[in-house]
């Protein structure tokens, strides 16, 4: 089937464009640090919301201006406005850049550097960007409703996992100012300033006369899922910790399950679809830069573009980069000279990507999904099902319980050596424990499919737990729903002959195969780091022990 190329776009591409480049920088970002949070930050969405639509409408009428600039301003002046347009399309580019260098090698993917994936990003996302909008809007509209319905579905499963108590304390400690509310009104209308670009392609879009209604709502369904989220991460991981959060969506999604815990990491599923919300937000950033060049009459970006957006995505100036100076472009620069070169027009009016992109991005996608979402082929990785942690004088002990897996396939070999499945190593803290490993093990060490979390008696008791939870906090494929126990011998226990089952999958069967009311008495990593974050306390954890050679679990009471 041929379609008919008139270079046009529908209402609904419009719409889920402005879905797939705006929503996954937001769900990252606009949360991060405490920056746009609790009750001032919902306040200030739902007044900028109202804003927005008002301003939306005032874009229609700019039209003219953003689509022949030379013309109606005249040459000098409209090649200012491109190139004041084309300094926000760079660097916001290469903020996005920047964003997936840092996250991707962290949470997705392991082994490359995070200036390769920039490169790569900067590379797919630049191919086809030079071509006609409605490429582009055919694959918004393919991928657009997916996109939107796996952010949703994402909600739908962390609200089982969010407790009245958590959120209580965001309605209690987040304070209601102002001052707060003008911040987060601000913040919010600085991350929503890209819509200042639309009217470069309205011009492009079917039945100009209504083009506000898909505007509209996409600026209400963006912000619906922001106070969506904002209402969910302080319910599921906590005020006190939210705050402190760089990232808070990255935790939530560590936890968010299928029902049935039909996959064992299911937050790999979440990134690739927020890491393609990304490509396309930097595909249309190009596509946009290309639009500005033609009508202003500069040229060309075709090329030269995404090299200085990588350029400026890796560079740092005592030991700043985009990161640490974009929020401030936006809030001093670029938001006021938005208004100030409006309402220029307004006065002086007065007064007289793409169907190769597409398959670039996915095959980009892909990649990552069916190479195990890593650089390091599966099988020279080592996946530890339980893990167990204790500490003896001055030393302290990880214990990496491996899958028995010759056992469990009857494939296991007579003279093979049984406490292979157990891998204890000892030292002063647990980042030379981690250099230990890595000199001495063959393989590298993945904690995603971690199960269940063994901590010894004696570190907690001397307080040493603290920085475990500080070294497990700063590893990201580690699970926040993996269960915790305490018991006095780790090592024993993860030692303990199952039958061919792992200690980690035979303690996750004997607490999940419960009744739901004593499930309930399970006590997840989510819950520890809530309490740590809380009062500084460790929570109160089920107890392991061996007796007659046979594992007894008490829940707690």
């Amino acid at each position: 089937m041929r379609y008919a190329e008139n270079n046009q776009i529908s209402h609904r591409q419009l719409y889920r464009q402005m879905l797939l480049s705006f929503l996954a920088p937001f769900l990252l970002c606009l949360p991060r640090e405490g920056r746009l949070l609790g009750k001032p930050g919902i306040l200030g969405i739902l007044a900028g919301a109202l804003i927005l639509t008002l301003y939306s409408f005032f874009l229609r009428r700019l039209t003219p201006w953003y689509a022949d600039p030379v013309k109606m301003l005249g040459e000098i002046p409209g090649r200012i406005l491109g190139i004041f347009f084309m300094g926000y399309v760079i660097l916001a580019a290469a903020y996005l850049l920047s964003l997936m260098a840092e996250i991707v090698p962290s949470v997705l993917v392991t082994g490359i550097p995070g200036e390769v994936i920039s490169f790569l990003a900067a590379l797919v996302c630049s191919m086809g960007s030079h071509k006609g909008m409605q490429r582009r809007g055919r694959m918004a509209e393919v991928s657009g409703g997916l996109f939107l319905g796996v952010v949703f579905l994402l909600l739908f499963l962390c609200v089982g996992q969010s407790r009245i108590s958590y959120l209580k304390e965001m309605i209690a400690f987040s304070s209601l100012t102002g001052k707060d509310i003008i911040r987060s009104l601000y913040g919010f209308l600085c991350a929503f300033s890209g819509i200042s670009l639309l009217p470069f392609i309205l011009k492009e879009v079917e039945k100009r006369s209504t083009v506000g209604r898909p505007i509209v709502l996409g600026i209400f369904t963006l912000g619906g899922s922001l106070i969506g989220m904002l209402v969910l991460l302080p319910a599921v991981l906590g005020w006190q910790r939210l705050k402190g959060e760089v990232y808070p969506v990255l935790p939530l999604l560590a936890g968010a399950d299928l029902p049935g815990n039909v996959l064992a990491r299911f937050d790999v599923l979440w990134m690739a679809f927020l890491l393609y919300s990304l490509l396309f937000a930097v595909g249309s950033l190009f596509h946009y830069g290309n639009q500005i060049m033609g009508r202003a009459g500069l040229g060309t970006g075709r090329w030269w573009m995404p090299a200085l957006v990588y350029v400026i995505s890796i560079t740092e100036v005592k030991g700043k980069g985009i990161q640490d100076i974009f929020g401030s472009y936006l809030g001093y620069v670029f938001v006021p000279g938005v208004i100030l070169v409006q309402a220029g027009m307004v006065i002086y009016g007065n007064q007289k990507r793409q169907k190769k992109a597409a398959a670039a991005c996915i095959l980009f996608i892909s990649v990552f999904l069916l190479g195990g979402c890593a650089a390091i082929e599966p099988e020279k990785r080592m996946y530890p099902l339980a893990l167990g942690v204790d500490s003896y004088g001055e030393e302290t002990e990880l214990i990496y319980g491996m899958p028995d897996l010759p056992q469990a396939t009857g494939q296991e070999k007579q003279e093979e050596d049984k406490n292979q499945k157990v891998i204890p190593i000892s030292g002063k803290d647990f980042y030379e424990i981690e250099d230990i490993y890595n000199r001495s093990q063959e393989k590298y060490l993945d904690m995603s499919h971690l199960q269940v979390i063994l901590i010894g008696d004696h570190i907690l008791e001397n307080g040493r737990w603290q920085k475990f939870l500080a070294y497990l906090d700063q590893d990201p494929f580690v699970g926040e729903n993996v269960y915790l126990f305490r018991t006095e011998a780790p090592k024993d226990v993860l030692a303990w002959d199952s039958g061919g089952t792992s200690v980690g999958e035979y303690l996750t069967g004997l607490l999940e195969n419960r009744l739901p009311e004593r499930q309930k008495k399970g006590v997840t990593l989510r819950q520890v780091y809530h309490q740590w974050y809380q009062d500084g306390t460790m929570a109160e954890l089920p107890v392991i022990r061996l007796e007659n050679e046979e594992i007894q679990v008490y829940l707690k009471e």
